[in-house]
């Protein structure tokens, strides 16, 4: 009876050690050291900030179609969407981590909700690469952390130069979303901008705020009507800003609006109609002005891929993912590790948006663009180099 005990306990050890074994090699293979290499995406599909998403989720795709291999193997992209909802995108984060056993993610549009999967690949140490997070702190303190698009102390420092030298604005109004930390970083550099500028403490002569998904913004308009203001500074999401400035012009206030590059979407044209003809935004990116030789094989391969013309979004989405396997190549190795130390070197890049270089803080060194909405389009203006 003892022997035949002992016998069924060996049985057991040896049966549960192959079944750890196997377990283990199955883990090995779904981190992306077998013949498939795995990267993550984390955008907005759905929820107040779709447009943005998919309009990023294009690019990499259209990327990952140019070039699909890596020192050999077969790169897989595993896009989850975060629902426009903070929560949601630090979930993602955690799903493409620890399920997906992915190398390196791509996201999100929206600081709010890249900053929201910041604490998460820093623990895990997986790179991520924001394509248009445009928030300081979303790299603030993270060495796992990058982008590939300008950051907004210099957006704001562009759109404040563009109201006082272009537009002779010595007074501003701002009306900012409270709920995105965007918005409000935005809104902040361009105030400081505006004040030094202009000389003035006193030129900022209204701040207004509303919340995401708000539809009535008669109160904040009202306000800024009563303070006269020469520029109205709005940077938000862009169904929220378009619907505000279709309220401003109803309201009798005509005065030009200024905003960021969240506003380059269909969607702001189609809310918006005639009544944002003029208004006028910063972006990272333009067909009509095409800024090396990359620029020039994406918008080819994007037109004919979704008979369509390219936008920011999608140009930076490209950007990203071919900075990372820029950096899969350079260091002959798909360990996370190895890949974050190599996006930290990146220099002089050449991507569809333009040459990117990453600095000491995870951050791309980047000229921007400026547009305006004419005739229904958006229609470029000029190019501001850092």
């Amino acid at each position: 009876m003892k022997k035949k005990l002992s016998l069924f306990l060996l049985v057991l050890v040896l049966v549960t050690a192959s079944l750890t074994g196997c377990g283990k090699s199955q883990e090995t293979e779904s981190s992306s050291s077998g013949d498939v290499i795995k990267i993550g995406v984390f955008e907005p599909m759905t929820g107040a900030q779709a447009a943005g998403g998919e309009m990023t989720v294009e690019g990499i795709k259209l990327a990952n179609e140019t070039k699909g291999e890596v020192l050999g193997k077969k790169v897989e992209l595993v896009v989850v969407d975060n629902k426009s909802d903070k929560v949601e995108a630090a979930n993602a984060v955690s799903r493409l981590i620890d399920k997906d056993k992915v190398v390196a993610i791509i996201g999100s549009y929206s600081s709010s909700l890249s900053m929201s999967a910041g604490d998460i690949v820093k623990k895990a140490k997986v790179p991520a690469v924001g394509c248009s997070p445009t928030n300081p702190l979303v790299t603030l303190n993270n060495d796992y952390y990058f982008r590939v698009c300008f950051i907004d102390p210099f957006q704001g420092t562009v759109m404040a130069n563009y109201a006082v030298n272009d537009l002779g604005a010595k007074t501003a109004a701002i009306i900012q979303d409270v709920n995105q930390d965007y918005s409000v970083g935005l809104s902040k550099y361009f105030v400081d901008s505006f004040k030094e500028l202009t000389g003035d403490e006193n030129s900022i002569v209204e701040m207004t705020s509303y919340n995401t998904g708000d539809q009535d913004f008669t109160a904040q308009l009202t306000n800024v009507k009563a303070k006269n203001p020469d520029v109205i500074f709005a940077p938000g999401n862009y169904g929220e800003c378009a619907l505000l400035i279709k309220q401003a012009r109803d309201l009798g206030i005509e005065v030009p609006v200024l905003g960021g590059d969240t506003w380059e979407a269909p969607e702001f044209l189609q809310i918006g109609g005639d009544a944002v003809e003029g208004a006028v935004f910063s972006t990272h990116f333009t067909a009509e002005a095409p800024v090396t030789e990359k620029s020039t094989v994406f918008l080819d391969e994007y037109e004919a891929k979704f008979k369509k013309e390219a936008n920011a979004f999608a140009a930076l989405g490209y950007d990203a993912y071919m900075v990372i396997l820029d950096a899969i190549e350079r260091g002959n190795s798909t360990d996370p590790q190895v890949i974050r130390d190599k996006l930290a070197e990146t220099k002089d890049f050449v991507g569809a948006t333009g040459n990117i270089t990453i600095d000491e803080n995870g951050d791309a060194v980047k000229s921007a663009v400026i547009k305006n909405v004419d005739g229904g389009k958006f229609v470029y203006l000029t190019t501001v180099e850092p």
